[in-house]
């Protein structure tokens, strides 16, 4: 059994393997015993699992102190992940990898067993954003350290591009020193003959998620985008909820499409409840829950409120500017497609809620106006900590700030 094992994991390390290190992997060593990293598919989680346990064999994937294992395939019909774990460290295996936690029946007791029973082992897994460890059938809450993983950020998109190294910025680095900042980006790509705000637009489209890079075609990757949109509610929400009906499924999948058509979307339960075809606000809500846990949707609370995201949301997004073009039926709202690009952006490190006078207010303290080059400081002009993050703009001055530039805070 685990000769086999080690042949598929020999094999998909091999095949899973990237020269280019996401932002998880840089940030983080995974030394905790039980490390688990969650997020959409397509983000990043496989290839940052492979080389995290890689660098625990100093690039040796042919070592007998690691192994690599898929949680759906097929092969794991015939065994369970505590026998694995148990054959695995008893022949002087140390590092196990899971892939696709979520999708193994009973993996939380699982985990706690095999993290229970052999201290000297170290496990990563990966699983859908949605995987709720602290309302697993076991507690792993004192257990497991959850890692997110969110999608490229434009500085990853460019460095994936174009092989560069291009430097991270912080929140209050870029509302204040924006100009050089945006000066030192644009001369890198320069050297290459790029123009910055082509390549912003490009990522819009295709640069959230590292996948595209193997399509190289845009169709493609839009139809992937689609795709995994439909597997993330059909299969990762109901591996984890069990109970989901087909006709909740589809009602999500409506509700989707209704958000990205919707320019912007606000919450009115009258208006959702008739345009879903559904009875009861509860009903709906539950729909908003599932689709913001397996981060599809991001909701943006009033800044006032202190009640819970979902009751308190003045708007909800698509996660990301790439599901948001991929989907819409009819023409994209640039105004949405910017204000989308921004919170994905800031959702890494920020807390981002919905003003009196501007589109976000960041940390409960700088205050963003986001639109077009031409965008004055109206709506602003109150706000102290009040700037402009604005599109087709190369480089700003004073409070107005090129809106791409953060697209390099992480």
């Amino acid at each position: 059994m685990l000769d086999e094992l080690r042949r598929l994991s020999q094999k998909f390390l091999k095949l899973k393997n990237s020269q280019y290190r996401r932002y998880l992997i840089q940030d983080q060593t995974f030394d905790h015993r039980l490390s688990v990293i969650i997020g959409q598919r397509g983000v990043g989680k496989t290839t940052t699992l492979v080389q995290s346990l890689l660098d625990r064999a100093k690039g040796d994937r042919f070592d007998a102190k690691i192994l690599y294992v898929q949680a759906d395939h097929f092969q794991m019909g015939k065994v369970r992940l505590y026998e694995i774990a148990d054959r695995f460290q008893m022949e002087g295996g140390r590092h196990l990898a899971i892939d696709e936690i979520h999708k193994y029946p009973d993996w939380s007791k699982e985990l706690k067993s095999i993290y229970d029973t052999f201290p000297q082992l170290s496990v990563m897994a990966s699983g859908s954003s949605a995987l709720e460890i602290h309302k697993g059938s076991h507690d792993l809450v004192r257990r497991a350290l959850c890692f997110p993983m969110f999608g490229m950020s434009f500085r990853e998109f460019l460095e994936m591009s174009y092989g560069l190294k291009l430097p991270i910025f912080s929140l209050e680095e870029i509302v204040s020193r924006h100009t050089a900042f945006a000066e030192e980006v644009i001369e890198a790509l320069d050297v290459l003959e790029k123009k910055v705000m082509v390549e912003f637009h490009r990522y819009l489209k295709v640069g959230y998620f590292p996948y595209f890079f193997e399509l190289k075609s845009e169709s493609a990757y839009k139809m992937t985008l689609e795709q995994n949109l439909h597997a993330t509610v059909e299969s990762d929400l109901t591996a984890i909820f069990p109970r989901l009906s087909g006709h909740s499924l589809k009602k999500m999948k409506d509700l989707i499409v209704f958000i990205a058509n919707s320019v912007p979307f606000t919450v009115n339960w009258t208006n959702i409840l008739k345009a879903l075809d559904v009875g009861d606000v509860r009903t709906v809500k539950g729909y908003f829950k599932h689709l913001e846990q397996a981060q599809i949707i991001r909701s943006l609370p009033r800044a006032t409120d202190k009640f819970s995201r979902l009751e308190s949301a003045e708007k909800v997004f698509l996660d990301n500017p790439n599901q948001l073009c991929a989907i819409s039926t009819g023409g994209i709202n640039q105004g949405t497609l910017r204000e989308t690009f921004l919170l994905s952006m800031l959702a890494k490190d920020h807390r981002a809620a919905a003003p009196k006078n501007g589109d976000f207010v960041i940390n409960g303290d700088i205050v963003i106006e986001v639109g077009g080059a031409s965008k004055t400081a109206r709506q602003i002009k109150s706000e102290k900590n009040g700037y402009l993050a604005c599109d087709n703009l190369e480089v700003g001055a004073g409070r107005k700030i090129p809106l791409w530039l953060f697209g390099c805070l992480y």
